[in-house]
């Protein structure tokens, strides 16, 4: 199996994981956004560091990608702060679409960083699904609060498109399993002030759907971070928008949504979009 077609898998899995993510965070209530943040992360960083535990290297890393560690920790935690007001504030639908914006910020800052040239075909490709995008989130037709929440959400999906630059960045020089555990614990210390100080109670159930959030969201960290690792962001980047597929099935499912003729029409074009770039990959 190539090293593309393993980012493929990773990238389809990822937005499985991502796309349980977003049912439990909305499935948890009136808790703060940063609260369910500080326990998402919490979660990750106690995961990821049992992997490096059983590792040789354990916690050991090369002080040369300290930098880009860090790159990756503040826009990611930027990301998910944002996403998950866009989720508490947002049918569930569109903060997922909104955050599926960052392949197409991944790309863009790929360019610019990384030096990734892109072909004419892959940015139309792109340029395409986030058109597909716009379709579902039908910005003209929303309220001035919820403008505000989306430009939020957008916000979110620039900070995650740039987290997996620097992640693509590091590819060959850090492990995956490092790389979410500092990006993980550094979202929890950034948090860990309102965790402490604003505090909201939660119930047992709360607790447990939050953990699960947690879990779904570490299995998609490692995932995105495998996937990024094994091949260029304008090559993958576009099956992060399967996440599409994924949500629109949960919120048929759990919360009842039934997405209208726009929408269909936004993933009828990003699925299509899809299925190109795969063929049009292979074949050169």
């Amino acid at each position: 199996m190539s090293n593309k077609t393993k980012g493929i898998i990773f990238i389809i899995t990822s937005a499985l994981c991502f796309a349980f993510m977003n049912m439990f965070v909305r499935l948890a209530g009136d808790v703060p956004s940063v609260q369910k943040s500080f326990f998402r992360n919490s979660v990750a960083c106690i995961f990821a560091a049992a992997v490096l535990l059983r590792s040789e290297e354990k916690f050991r890393f090369d002080k040369k990608n300290l930098p880009d560690l860090i790159g990756r920790s503040v826009f990611g935690t930027i990301g998910i702060l944002c996403n998950f007001y866009a989720i508490d504030h947002l049918p569930l639908a569109d903060a997922s679409m909104l955050n599926k914006l960052s392949p197409f910020f991944a790309i863009i800052f790929s360019y610019f960083l990384l030096k990734e040239k892109m072909t004419l075909v892959q940015i139309l490709s792109v340029i395409t699904a986030f058109i597909g995008v716009i379709f579902i989130i039908k910005p003209a037709g929303i309220s001035i609060d919820q403008t505000l929440s989306a430009c939020i959400g957008t916000l979110g999906g620039m900070g995650a498109g740039l987290a997996y630059t620097f992640v693509r960045k590091m590819s060959g020089k850090e492990r995956g399993a490092f790389i979410v555990f500092f990006f993980s614990a550094f979202s929890c210390l950034v948090t860990l002030p309102y965790f402490i100080f604003n505090y909201s109670p939660m119930t047992l159930n709360q607790t447990i759907i939050l953990i699960l959030a947690g879990l779904s969201a570490a299995g998609g960290q490692f995932t995105i971070t495998a996937a990024y690792s094994h091949a260029p962001a304008k090559e993958i980047s576009v099956f992060d928008y399967t996440q599409i597929i994924f949500v629109s099935l949960i919120g048929f499912i759990v919360f009842n949504e039934i997405p209208d003729i726009f929408s269909v029409i936004g993933y009828i074009i990003i699925c299509t979009v899809g299925i190109i770039m795969f063929f049009y990959g292979n074949k050169k």
